[in-house]
């Protein structure tokens, strides 16, 4: 038998969490640039948060359309110092785009950008129509009442 390892698709979605547990684990594979984490802050709540080093909020931008989230980044090209020689370059400063699927009523509540790193903050919020409901059960005895409206 067979396994298949659900990670890829816990990196990507939100809100899924609970349909991913249920089908088991998988294959492996190598996240990408930039890193982030993905974290369950409670139990409708969830943070994704991405290691934005050296980029300034008005480099970034989140935008939240239908079922997806997309992160971009680009850096501001700056002037060539002539005094300045970079010996080893380290620090990535390459534009990018960051697409996460958001599960059906997962919206954003917020960001914030601390200590170069960009926290989003999501929440999951069922409608009242959609959230199940108890549905009392009667013995059969009670009659429906009739209400006569009169017109004034």
């Amino acid at each position: 038998m067979r396994t298949f390892d659900l990670a890829p698709l816990y990196r990507s979605t939100v809100g899924f969490d609970r349909l991913f547990d249920m089908l088991g684990q998988g294959f492996e594979a190598t996240p990408g640039y930039p890193p982030y984490n993905i974290e369950r802050t409670g139990e409708n709540d969830y943070r994704i948060t991405v290691a934005v080093a050296g980029f300034g909020e008005s480099e970034l931008s989140i935008e939240s359309k239908e079922n997806t989230l997309t992160i971009k980044g680009e850096k501001q090209q700056k002037e060539e110092k002539a005094e300045n020689e970079v010996l080893y370059q380290g620090i990535a400063a390459r534009a990018f785009e960051r697409v996460f699927q958001l599960a059906d009523h997962v919206t954003v509540k917020g960001a914030s950008l601390e200590n170069g790193l960009l926290h989003v903050d999501l929440v999951r919020e069922i409608p009242e129509a959609k959230k199940p409901r108890q549905i009392p059960i009667g013995n059969g005895k009670a009659a429906a009442q009739v209400v006569n409206a009169k017109a004034a």
